[in-house]
């Protein structure tokens, strides 16, 4: 009995043993003769690195050939060998050693696409850091050194809202842009020209085959593939009049913070009205792009874009109330609805009357003034007349024949399309602010008596509380209706807008274009920044010309009135003479100064020069600063004696003007 038990036992064991040696043969036979290709694949893969070499951004050039952004060459740090966790005690160690926080890099390693990519989690590191690990290589397995190029701003903040600037790209963009072949930690443009022409600009990437060791250490170059740099941008804009732009911009701020204007923002645009090239756009204040070629830490990120005086805003695309700027589209409203000639002439008292009196911006008036003389002294009571003899509806097409109101087409991010005001628009405009105010009051008399309704316990005690709920909504209807009124165009709305102010909106590069339209002679082109992309054998991928959107329709002798008034602001008795004082080249611009609730008064000037040939149209805006004729204008002549290489020698007291308009 026990025997044929032990041969029992002895036989199962046998199947055991076999069973065990048949899994281990067809195992090992899996492994060498039917996946052998397949881990030897693997193999190399874990022995191979895949290096990527970041190609360097396409550069950008003013018109004449000067580099405005370049890149320059940074040591980045990457963590790879990703076929197992990084040790903990590596990340620590290297978050201590960069100064970061472990969750930051973990954050990044989280981000990681594909096996065994690296995943750069430092970059612009100081050559101490980087000697340090070469150094101890040893205590940071995974842990890659390598040489990036990053964007080089040798101008700083120079023409910085319309550059924008690089950054790494986000998680949205990855998600949108990734079949286009973005990685993880991808340089990507943010905003500007640089998010605009980002599928030029980017470059495709090289690579480099390196052999490593167990520790993930390089131990042979195994072949390399070049990168090839992005294409170049060519732009519109004249780097020394971008220059002379911000710099007359800064000085205009601080003369008017001296006579304590808070003078906090201003911007400035020149434009070649022949053909719609910008040649500067400034924005004050301004940001450095290359803050961003660093590494920031979260709570720098929240200082950088969260400043108080909102450096990003590129306020050459910020909608303003045009002020006196926009008394030339009043005239030619009038004058091509034949309510007046160019001879319509009043005694300007310094008053107006209509249901309240109006006061000249000048105590006492101006006199006996035709249209001429009403542009050159910018007369509030003679555009008040005119106004309101030509209507609203004739105002507001003359506003959009000159491009006021609509986006120009420039399309850098954040352009403001403006207000042309008409009856609809207030209507809307005021209805919506009424609803947002008195709406929530109704809503909540419902949500108290709703309830109190549903528990009533009988008709009469129904009846009470739906009376009671009737008087409070009657007590808010009451206050609606007070102010209900203001929906419908009022006499005073048209007197407003008539003399630009209002519900009056345009961005300083509108009005450029205006000014150009007036001094081409009606013709309408698409502002432009980039002429042309070079690729980087010198070859030209794309070029900009000059694109006419449509013509005004303005008659020329109505533009050519408009036109000689403009030429007499600068003369003796103009609002911005003062400014020009034997300037040698003649100038048509119109002074504004625009009134900001609460806050102060903006300061305007428009402008266009050769007045006889024109070549070239400014508009600035500086903001809550005063007079647009003591403070813009100043500026356009520094810009316009920049372009025409006149040497400024003006005697200190014509560097003011009356303080008019």
């Amino acid at each position: 009995m026990e025997k044929k038990t032990v041969e029992k036992k002895a036989r199962v064991f046998l199947t055991v043993i076999t069973l065990i040696f048949a899994v281990l043969f067809f195992r090992l036979a899996d492994l060498q003769i039917f996946r052998t290709e397949r881990f030897e694949v693997l193999a190399r893969e874990n022995r191979l690195r895949l290096m990527t070499i970041r190609a360097p951004r396409g550069e950008i050039y003013d018109r004449y050939g000067r580099k405005i952004v370049g890149n320059r060459p940074v040591y980045t740090i990457s963590l790879a060998n990703f076929e197992k966790p990084i040790p903990p005690e590596v990340i620590k160690r290297l978050a201590r050693l960069l100064n970061k926080d472990e969750a930051e890099i973990r954050q990044k390693l989280q981000g990681q696409l594909r096996p065994y990519e690296p995943v750069r989690v430092a970059t612009d590191v100081p050559l101490a850091v980087v000697t340090f690990i070469e150094e101890h290589q040893e205590d940071f397995p995974g842990v890659l050194v390598d040489i990036t190029p990053v964007r080089s701003y040798p101008f700083g903040r120079t023409l910085a809202h319309v550059l924008g600037y690089v950054q790494e790209i986000k998680p949205e963009q990855l998600e949108k842009h990734k079949e286009e072949g973005y990685r993880l930690g991808d340089p990507f443009g943010q905003d500007g020209l640089e998010f605009l022409f980002e599928n030029y600009l980017r470059g495709k990437d090289g690579a480099r085959y390196v052999e490593v060791d167990a520790m993930g250490r390089p131990v042979q170059d195994l072949g390399v593939k070049e990168p090839t740099a992005g294409a170049n941008l060519v732009l519109t804009v004249d780097l020394d009049l971008q220059r002379v732009s911000e710099e007359a911009l800064v000085r205009a701020i601080e003369a008017a913070r001296k006579e304590n204007f808070p003078a906090p923002a201003g911007a400035v645009v020149a434009e070649d009205l022949r053909t719609g090239e910008i040649l500067a756009l400034a924005s004050f204040p301004a940001y450095d792009p290359a803050v961003f070629t660093r590494d920031l830490k979260p709570q720098e990120v929240q200082l950088v874009f969260n400043a108080p005086d909102r450096p990003f805003l590129n306020r050459a695309l910020r909608a303003y109330a045009p002020g006196s700027t926009f008394k030339m589209v009043t005239a030619v409203a009038a004058l091509e609805a034949g309510k007046i000639t160019p001879k319509f002439t009043i005694f300007d008292r310094g008053v107006y009357v209509l249901g309240r009196t109006y006061h000249d911006w000048l105590a006492g008036g101006h006199g006996r003034v035709d249209l001429l003389r009403a542009i050159q002294v910018s007369c509030d009571v003679y555009f008040w007349t005119i106004g309101q003899m030509t209507g609203i509806n004739e105002i507001a097409r003359a506003a959009r024949e000159f491009g006021l109101g609509e986006r120009t087409g420039l399309g850098l991010p954040g352009e403001m399309a403006g207000v042309v005001p008409t009856p609809d628009y207030k209507y809307k405009t005021v209805k919506a602010y009424l609803d947002a105010v008195f709406g929530p009051q109704f809503e909540a008399v419902e949500k108290e008596y709703g309830p109190l309704l549903a528990r009533a316990e009988d008709e009469e005690a129904k009846k009470k509380i739906e009376k009671e709920r009737e008087r409070k909504r009657a007590q808010i209807q009451a206050e609606y209706d007070r102010y209900a009124w203001d929906l419908q165009w009022r006499a005073y709305d048209t007197l407003n807008t008539a003399i630009g102010q209002g519900y009056n909106l345009y961005t300083p590069l509108q009005l450029a274009n205006y000014a150009a339209i007036i001094a081409n002679g009606g013709t309408v082109y698409q502002p432009f920044l980039v002429k042309k992309v070079v690729g980087p054998q010198g070859e030209t991928i794309a070029e900009f010309k000059p694109k006419v959107v449509r013509r005004a329709r303005v008659k020329p002798e109505t533009l050519s009135t408009i036109q000689k008034g403009m030429a007499l602001v600068t003369k003796p008795g103009g609002t911005a003479y003062g400014a020009f004082y034997n300037f040698p080249v003649p100038v048509a611009g119109k002074t504004g100064s625009a009134e900001n609730p609460g806050k102060g008064t903006h300061a305007l000037f428009i402008a266009y020069a050769p007045a006889d040939k024109p070549e070239i149209a400014v508009a600035v805006v500086v903001e809550n600063a005063g007079h647009g004729g003591s403070v813009a204008a100043p500026v356009a002549r520094d810009v316009l004696a920049k372009y025409f290489g006149v040497q400024l020698n003006l005697p200190a007291e014509t560097q003011k003007t009356a303080a008019g308009d």
